[in-house]
């Protein structure tokens, strides 16, 4: 049997994006549970390779695997071969070569989960590949939205900061316009995509932006992946496309409020909004094990069966 990758909602379409989130809402009953434990992957072999730091995507991944009984292994850049020059192929095929099941990837470069998918056997899921994609936070995202708003279908959602480096603006964005969701970009003119999203509305004005919003994605500065001054301070940017009670103002009354993480607080959001009673920060954590759970199924083949079985 072919291995099911997932390297970008690119190539998704809707019934399988709306599959995924099926699943991955029937198995967050298993967290809330009083025993977290199930057999479905028992004698799989999940490795997390992330060439890149995280908290939330990598523990999330090695929670879902356990969960659902898998082995995991955590695989970092530091203290590995690489630091002996070792290439990002041969460390790929080196792990491929013990048998795993599955390669979780984090990398750096655009494209790297697809360039390890062209040689091995296994399947491999995209953690995060440089500005490109992050296909399982764009599907914890619209878990999230449809969980707070029920249907996406003519839902408008803003999705506001650092657009040009975000991987998760790219990612989101066409998750969310899959599912019927109108979808418009804001940030400053230097943190805009050069050319033109198909589909999605760009602006630079916050308050055109959130205007008849019905959920806003803040988003932080990709500070690791600019080369170049592209604002004057903190403290100005805050000002013009920070989200505070001023700025939600602008958005629809009861506007929902969401960020992928890590926070700048006092930057992109202030930490009454972070911390406040529109805030659906800590359920889009929660929602990331529920969908990473259903993506491990779905890379094992086993994500309907796991449902209804």
């Amino acid at each position: 049997m072919e291995p099911w990758h997932l390297l970008g909602i690119e190539p998704l379409g809707r019934g399988e994006i709306e599959g995924i989130l099926r699943g991955a809402r029937a198995l967050r009953e298993l967290l809330r549970g009083p025993t977290k434990k199930r057999s479905d992957l028992r004698g799989k072999t999940v490795i997390n390779l992330f060439f890149e730091n995280s908290t939330r995507t990598r523990v999330s991944f090695e929670m879902a695997a356990k969960i659902l009984g898998a082995d995991a292994i955590n695989w970092s850049a530091a203290g590995s071969s690489q630091a002996k020059g070792e290439t990002f192929l041969d460390t790929i095929r080196t792990l491929e070569a013990m048998r795993p099941d599955v390669l979780v990837i984090r990398h750096a470069a655009s494209g790297a989960a697809e360039l390890a998918a062209r040689h091995v056997r296994c399947s491999v899921v995209n953690a995060g590949d440089g500005a490109h994609e992050h296909p399982t936070q764009a599907l914890l995202d619209a878990l999230t939205l449809q969980d707070h708003l029920g249907s996406l279908e003519g839902r408008r959602i803003a999705i506001v900061g650092d657009i040009a480096h975000s991987r998760v603006a790219r990612s989101t964005s066409l998750c969310l316009r899959r599912l019927g969701a109108s979808v418009v970009l804001c940030g400053p003119r230097t943190m805009l995509p050069a050319a033109p999203w198909e589909g999605v509305e760009m602006v630079s004005d916050l308050r055109e932006a959130l205007r008849e919003a019905d959920a806003i994605i803040a988003l932080r500065i990709q500070l690791e992946r600019i080369s170049e001054c592209l604002f004057s301070s903190a403290r100005e940017y805050a000002r013009y496309f920070g989200l505070s009670r001023r700025t939600l103002a602008w958005a629809k009354e009861g506007a929902f409020v969401l960020h992928p993480g890590p926070m700048n607080r006092g930057v992109e959001i202030e930490p009454e909004i972070a911390d406040g009673g529109r805030s659906l920060v800590l359920h889009q954590v929660e929602s990331g094990v529920a969908v990473r759970m259903a993506v491990l199924l779905r890379a094992a083949g086993k994500l309907e069966e796991s449902i209804h079985g």
